[in-house]
């Protein structure tokens, strides 16, 4: 799954996915090289933690502390060990878990592949942001996590994370899917989000993760694969309404799913 060609065109909608925790292992492709990365201007923050992450690796104990593990995730410490040397796979491929099961990335037609290319960007403390074409190895670093030195991941992306975005969406409409903890990495004011809500038989609604995860993820798919060019909140609301979504208009920006 090669990232999207620089030469082609970006759609006018970019949609800016979570990462998940857990991640394949598998991977054929060449070692990570942060030059192949899309955003390049991120690349010196990005050498700078992902050298951070490998020699925290050299310490157990302060990897568990600072990345949230138990002591029986000894796998994920070895994988930032191996970072600069284990194979890469596209970043759609190597983000498993609910989100990632309702997008449904391996069902795609050629041309929905292209276009997923093109549209879908995915956060990562480690990277900042990245496209769904561009090469990554397996990792372990949470948008909540504190490297020794750095404060929170927060501080050390805000200030150019959200310029990034912008001008990788050139212009066009920006929609957020990204979970709270991400988007505090690169706030966008301008972004369209979603929240889903699960609505309970005596009218009550609330967040609940599984479904806040799969519908957000269903909405991706369904801005992938439409032949629309949303340019605004309204327009997004018709595409997920097509694909069998059920939506409220809550703001401006915001966009409800029912669940």
């Amino acid at each position: 799954m090669p990232r999207a060609d620089a030469s082609v065109a970006l759609a006018s909608v970019l949609v800016l996915l979570p990462p998940s925790e857990t991640k394949s292992t598998d991977g054929a492709d060449a070692p990570l090289d942060l030059a192949e990365l899309s955003m390049p201007g991120l690349t010196a923050t990005r050498e700078i933690l992902a050298n951070a992450l490998v020699e925290l690796a050299a310490d157990a104990e302060a990897s568990q502390a600072a990345l949230g593990l138990g002591p029986t995730q000894a796998d994920e410490i070895e994988r930032n060990a191996k970072l600069w040397v284990s194979p890469t796979s596209p970043a759609l491929r190597r983000y498993t878990g609910v989100l990632f099961d309702a997008l449904d990335a391996k069902t795609f037609t050629k041309a929905q592949h292209s276009k997923a290319l093109q549209r879908l960007g995915i956060g990562s403390a480690l990277f900042g942001t990245i496209r769904a074409g561009d090469p990554i190895p397996a990792y372990r670093l949470s948008g909540n996590s504190k490297l020794p030195g750095f404060g929170t991941l927060a501080s050390v992306w805000r200030t150019e994370l959200p310029d990034a975005i912008r001008a990788e969406a050139d212009g066009g409409l920006i929609v957020d899917l990204r979970s709270g903890s991400y988007q505090q990495l690169g706030p966008l004011k301008e972004s369209v989000i979603a929240t889903v809500l699960t609505e309970k038989p005596d009218g009550s609604r609330s967040v609940v993760s599984h479904f806040n995860k799969h519908h957000k993820g269903l909405l991706a798919r369904a801005l992938t694969i439409t032949r629309a060019e949303p340019t605004d909140l309204k327009g997004v609301a018709r595409v997920a309404e097509k694909a069998g979504l059920r939506v409220e208009i809550a703001s401006e920006r915001e966009l409800v799913i029912l669940t």
